[in-house]
């Protein structure tokens, strides 16, 4: 796969394999960017919900230096939080995403999910009606090691939640991740709490752009694009959304089964 991008579709989902993460990153940089554009002849307001992460640097990180994005049109969310972390902590996504996005580009407007919020039930429900409110357009999303999609995972994850925004407990799995990943010592130190929006409240979104880099990621790739749709593995619901994008690098996509895929060299 050196130096050459694969693209094909599993379902309904349109998949890209790029060489690397950094390529990945940009090109699904390019494909949030010309979204926004289509996006900004309609509206001038644009409501965006940004995922976090590992897996989201290098698309962040291009996204950010597109230079023909009018973020002063985009209104801004994101995907989850954990509860009672400190806004401040290294591992808070707050703090991820100030450093990553909102520090580096002038939006419209933000909306931070509090983790620290004293009534989250309360939370869920303000922080929901702001998302109906802006109507997002777009979604930049990850996979976790488990397949949760957002902080949904096996267990929790519920394709037909009626809450929009909820409160959730952290498998083990999902918590081994965020120790591998650098962002906590020990298992016993990331939070066991957090707040995340429902794959119902993700899959509202017209346009859905997930990043997917790194050999961590190769046996959920695999799992995402071969197993059956079941909560079992949540990001298998990718799968069914009408416009969605998945974006991977040589390492991410190393177990699958090129040769059973309609494959086409991009």
């Amino acid at each position: 796969m050196r130096n050459v991008r694969l693209s094909f579709q599993i379902d309904a989902l349109n998949v890209e394999i790029h060489p690397d993460s950094a390529a990945a990153g940009k090109a699904a940089a390019r494909a949030a960017a010309a979204a926004l554009g289509d996006l900004g002849k309609e509206s001038a307001a644009i409501g965006v919900v940004f995922a976090t992460g590992a897996s989201q640097l290098d698309t962040l990180r291009a996204l950010v230096g597109c230079g023909d994005i009018s973020w002063n049109s985009i209104v801004g969310f994101h995907l989850d939080e954990y509860v009672g972390i400190d806004p401040n902590h290294p591992a808070s996504f707050r703090k991820y995403l100030r450093e990553n996005l909102t520090g580096r580009v002038a939006m419209r407007e933000f909306f931070e999910i509090d983790g620290n919020a004293s009534d989250l039930d309360g939370l869920c429900q303000s922080y929901a009606a702001r998302l109906r409110q802006a109507n997002p357009q777009l979604c930049l999303l990850g996979i976790g090691e488990n397949g949760h999609l957002a902080f949904n995972d096996p267990g929790v994850a519920d394709f037909r939640d009626p809450r929009e925004m909820k409160v959730v407990t952290l498998d083990s799995a999902c918590r081994r991740q965020q120790v591998a990943e650098g962002w906590f010592p020990t298992p016993e130190e990331v939070p066991e709490r957090a707040l995340t929006l429902t794959i119902p409240t993700v899959f509202r979104i017209p346009k859905v752009i997930v990043s997917v880099p790194g050999e961590r990621k190769a046996q959920i790739v695999r799992r995402t694009l071969q197993d059956p749709i079941s909560e079992r593995c949540p990001a298998t619901i990718l799968r069914t959304h009408p416009d969605a994008m998945l974006f991977l690098d040589a390492e991410s996509a190393s177990q699958l089964n090129l040769n059973s895929a309609a494959l086409a060299v991009g």
